[in-house]
């Protein structure tokens, strides 16, 4: 399998990447992308709201990697939508990563109906900003996450750039079919958060004996699974050995019967976030 996925401006991305969500500032978090890095992983995605960008940065310094070998991807938070916000956070993400540029800059969340009358202009003008920075040369593509169908559309109607990605939750029992078929009909890559469930389908005894049977983890096997579905994983942990473990999925290939097992999982893990009904 490829390690690298192209996304629809012609750049390469590591078909992997370093989860960042939930990992403490500070020592735990320069440790964690340290080690990412030294066992293989070349794609890290942070955020803004994760509020560890400082130590990611110190962490992708201490690692010693050549940057242009990296893929960093960092997201502008809610309370910074609308065009001159969206320039500022993205200059204050640059400066806490102690970058000179990003590899991708996505809107976290998409603005909504429930919460705003003016929501698809919101998302426009914050659309409009990304553009003026990719534009620049400071980030190299640009995106979004957690952008439902109709989110999509409303922003392809005035956008000069198509999204190049549109990260979203995905992992076994929730595929979210409609809208990664809408993406990938769009040349639109899909990057799965949450691709263990945020670790409920450890416990998933389907999953167990089919990892089992490749003498694989069950999170080898998810991580894998998204892989063989066209999709990009962003496992995450804080434990080295388990870093090391999620990165080791290029050494099997999951049979057309499993895979079609795994797909017709009924819906489970889920973590309830839906992007119209979110009040954050």
């Amino acid at each position: 399998m490829n390690k690298y996925f192209k996304m629809n401006n012609g750049i390469a991305i590591p078909a992997i990447g370093f989860g960042t969500w939930q990992t403490p500032d500070g020592d735990i978090a320069i440790q964690s992308v340290e080690q990412a890095i030294k066992v293989g992983y070349r794609h890290i995605d942070t955020a803004a709201i994760y509020g560890n960008e400082q130590s990611i940065g110190s962490g992708i310094k201490k690692s010693g990697s050549n940057r242009k070998d990296l893929f960093i991807t960092s997201k502008v938070w809610n309370t910074e939508r609308g065009y001159d916000k969206t320039l500022r956070a993205f200059d204050k993400t640059i400066k806490d990563l102690q970058l000179d540029y990003l590899d991708l800059y996505l809107i976290h969340w998409p603005a909504t109906a429930n919460q705003f009358e003016n929501w698809e202009r919101l998302n426009t003008e914050t659309w409009k900003a990304m553009e003026k920075i990719y534009n620049t040369g400071k980030v190299h593509a640009i995106g979004v996450s957690n952008f439902q169908p109709h989110h999509l559309e409303a922003l392809l109607n005035s956008a000069t750039i198509v999204p190049a990605i549109n990260q979203i939750e995905f992992h076994p029992g929730f595929m979210q079919e409609k809208c990664v078929k809408y993406c990938k009909e769009h040349n639109i890559l899909v990057e799965a958060w949450s691709p263990l469930g945020t670790g409920r389908m450890l416990s998933n005894n389907l999953l167990k004996t089919i990892a089992d049977k490749y003498q694989k983890s069950v999170a080898q096997l998810c991580i894998r699974w998204i892989l063989q579905n066209g999709v990009l994983p962003l496992p995450k942990s804080i434990s080295p050995d388990r870093i090391k473990e999620n990165f080791e999925i290029f050494d099997f290939e999951i049979s057309k019967e499993d895979m079609q097992t795994i797909n017709n999982m009924e819906y489970c893990g889920g973590s309830g976030l839906d992007p119209d009904k979110i009040s954050f």
